[in-house]
């Protein structure tokens, strides 16, 4: 039974979309046994999103990381404490920079595209020429992209913490003159396993929400080609929210549950 908050319909519509997309993306969870299972969409989407993001991925990754090194760097020099800038490049770069990154990425270049090739179809009526056929939209469509953007999300944290970190490596050794041996060595000192555990978990939240709001949108696309457009508008704005969203709820029950490592 739908939640209604009377004289207030933006509310209202706000809970409707809410439950809309998370009962999609769970109604896809639950078509994962069922088969045949979509195996060549699952692979044409994560080979469309590998194509599409690495890039973009890299390309801001780099600079993220020459950033960090060059705030964390100018206040470690002050101090004269230069060769811990490993260690806070690790903590901000695979703790927090690589999986929001990463998520923006697929949600901007991934999830748009997503809502504008569902999109297309449902005002093509292909989605409901599919329904007429017996064939569930749910798991032959929105099933394999939800899969392939949580797991391509996770390889390419992967790729965002390695190249932000080599940015952050070459700003220190080139720049504040840090060595390599120092910069690496400090990697241990306040990052754990739980950093790492973390930004995998943030990751795999991340990807999984971009394409449940991108899947959604499209799927219940209304208004023709002009519809579509707004979509696509729509999904990367809401996602971009959900994320920065989610991603201040798990940082602050990390901080809450995990302890932390001192100097």
């Amino acid at each position: 039974m739908a939640v209604v908050i009377p004289g207030n319909r933006k509310v209202n519509r706000l809970l409707e979309e809410t439950g809309g997309m998370f009962a999609l993306a769970l109604e896809s969870v639950r078509l994962i046994r069922r088969r045949p299972f979509p195996l060549e969409e699952f692979l044409q989407q994560c080979w469309f999103l590998a194509k599409v993001c690495t890039l973009p991925v890299i390309l801001i990754s780099i600079p993220f990381g020459i950033v960090i090194a060059l705030e964390v760097g100018g206040f470690l020099q002050q101090i004269g404490a230069q060769s811990q800038l490993g260690a806070a490049m690790v903590l901000a770069v695979i703790r927090e920079q690589s999986p929001v990154a990463t998520a923006l990425i697929i949600a901007g270049a991934g999830g748009s595209a997503m809502t504008a090739d569902l999109g297309s179809r449902r005002i093509r009526d292909e989605i409901s020429a599919m329904e007429v056929m017996g064939v569930n939209p749910i798991q032959r469509l929105v099933l394999p992209r939800i899969l392939a953007a949580t797991v391509i999300a996770l390889l390419l944290e992967a790729v965002t913490a390695i190249t932000g970190i080599g940015g952050g490596l070459f700003f220190g050794v080139q720049v504040l003159h840090v060595t390599s041996s120092s910069f690496f060595s400090g990697f241990n000192e306040l990052s754990q396993l739980a950093d790492l555990q973390t930004a995998v978990v943030k990751v795999i939240a991340f990807g999984f929400i971009s394409a449940m709001v991108a899947c959604y949108k499209g799927m219940t696309v209304k208004g023709g080609a002009k519809g579509v457009g707004d979509a696509v508008n729509q999904s990367v704005v809401i996602t971009f929210i959900l994320l920065f969203f989610v991603n201040f709820i798990g940082t602050v029950i990390y901080f809450n549950f995990v302890p932390q490592k001192g100097i």
